[in-house]
């Protein structure tokens, strides 16, 4: 991919004379590209880079992670126009124009942990939960 460049610059005024101030070069480039199935009308990234979340024209959520494999897909409804995510990743804010709504939608991610070959006790089909308490110090 082809890497591009420009430079920052901004011109200051002054009644006597004016000064030109360069404050530094950027330098970009295009790392991933997604096709997404739908037109998309918003996005947003978890803030901790893992997660991009595309709201698409058909009324659905996409979750895509960093590297751009689709996670899973929420339906909305065709009605929701912005998406924005909560400070923590947590919550998923949705609105609608139309409607004049705002839906706060909780995120809980499930992982399927194997535990085949492991010790157990008690029915061997018997569900698993395991919940992950960030707030101690």
């Amino acid at each position: 991919m082809k890497s591009r460049s420009f430079q920052v610059c901004v011109g200051i005024f002054l009644v006597v004379a004016a000064v030109s101030v360069c404050y530094a070069e950027v330098e970009w480039q295009i790392i991933n590209t997604l096709t997404i199935d739908g037109t998309p009308l918003d996005m947003a990234i978890s803030p901790d880079g893992r997660f991009i979340y595309v709201l698409t024209e058909d009324g659905n959520i996409r979750i895509y992670s960093a590297g751009g494999t689709l996670q899973d897909t929420v339906a909305v409804g065709p009605q929701i126009d912005r998406i924005k995510l909560g400070p923590k990743g947590e919550h998923l804010i949705v609105s609608s124009r139309k409607n004049k709504t705002l839906q706060i939608i909780s995120l809980n991610f499930v992982h399927n942990i194997s535990s085949s070959g492991s010790p157990t006790r008690g029915p061997k089909d018997a569900p698993v939960v395991i919940s992950v308490f960030s707030d101690f110090q």
